[in-house]
């Protein structure tokens, strides 16, 4: 594992306006020069809308085409979710593009019922691990965090005793009368895990007048944050070092007392 350097793009989403966005999100990006991984919020392309069908993407559409420039152009991983259409169902696609043009998918696996999501949305089951400058990294998506057995780092079957993963990252569209939550989970997820989190939410209000705080955040291993983001537009960039990490796990093994468990998605 080498150091990791990350930018957080916690933007205001403009609402159903795919043009828009990647004009907005695009100059964002650009502020993230020299970065190794760049993370967008969730469905940036649209804002969190209940009408999926007018305002999803297709993978051979223009959203999806524009993210893989944007990802060459700046020769670094971007990551964020879009609202991708196969078929008749629409899915909260996490995208993982990286500089060479392939890509990673994961679908929301946990759907937003209090908001409809699930009847508007199809879920995923799978839960793809990326790796970045030998760093294990779990994608997910702003509801998922809620879900600790989804979460739950376990220890590879491997010679060198490492874990599933050393980072796990939400993009989000996490409102602010539910900020609490949003910050007291992302520490939750950084302790019982072992691993940094990185959580990135948009602010502004969206179409449906609902108001979002940012509180976007790096997480250390121990629950401490790294940085912090107000409620603003911002661009941060941080620097991974995998050093605490693996120390703490060393220190604090707390993962030897794990219960064993596998996991259905089915």
């Amino acid at each position: 594992m080498r150091a990791l350097k990350v930018s957080l793009v916690q933007g205001a989403t403009r609402w159903h306006d795919a043009a828009a966005n990647r004009d907005y999100y695009g100059a964002l990006v650009r502020q993230a020069a020299g970065s190794d991984l760049i993370v967008l919020p969730e469905t940036f392309l649209s804002g969190f809308s209940n009408d999926t069908q007018a305002n999803a993407g297709t993978m051979d559409g223009e959203g999806v085409a524009w993210l893989r420039a944007l990802a060459i152009e700046m020769n670094a991983v971007i990551c964020g979710s879009l609202a991708i259409r196969e078929n008749d169902v629409v899915y909260n696609r996490l995208l993982w593009m990286q500089p060479d043009g392939n890509f990673t998918q994961y679908d929301k696996r946990h759907l937003f019922r209090m908001a409809g999501e699930h009847t508007r949305y199809g879920s995923g089951n799978e839960r793809p691990i990326v790796e970045l400058k030998g760093w294990r990294i779990l994608p997910q998506v702003c509801y998922d965090l809620r879900f600790p057995v989804w979460l739950r780092n376990r220890r590879l079957a491997s010679a060198n005793g490492g874990m599933d993963y050393d980072l796990a990252l939400f993009v989000a569209n996490w409102p602010t009368p539910r900020r609490g939550p949003w910050r007291t989970l992302l520490r939750a997820r950084a302790i019982e895990n072992l691993s940094y989190v990185i959580g990135v939410n948009r602010v502004g209000v969206d179409g449906n007048e609902i108001p979002y705080a940012g509180d976007s955040a790096v997480i250390d291993p121990v629950g401490e944050p790294l940085v912090e983001l107000g409620t603003q537009e911002q661009v941060v960039t941080v620097m991974l070092d995998p050093a605490p990490l693996l120390a703490h796990r060393e220190r604090f093994p707390a993962w030897m007392d794990a219960d064993a468990f596998s996991l259905d998605p089915g």
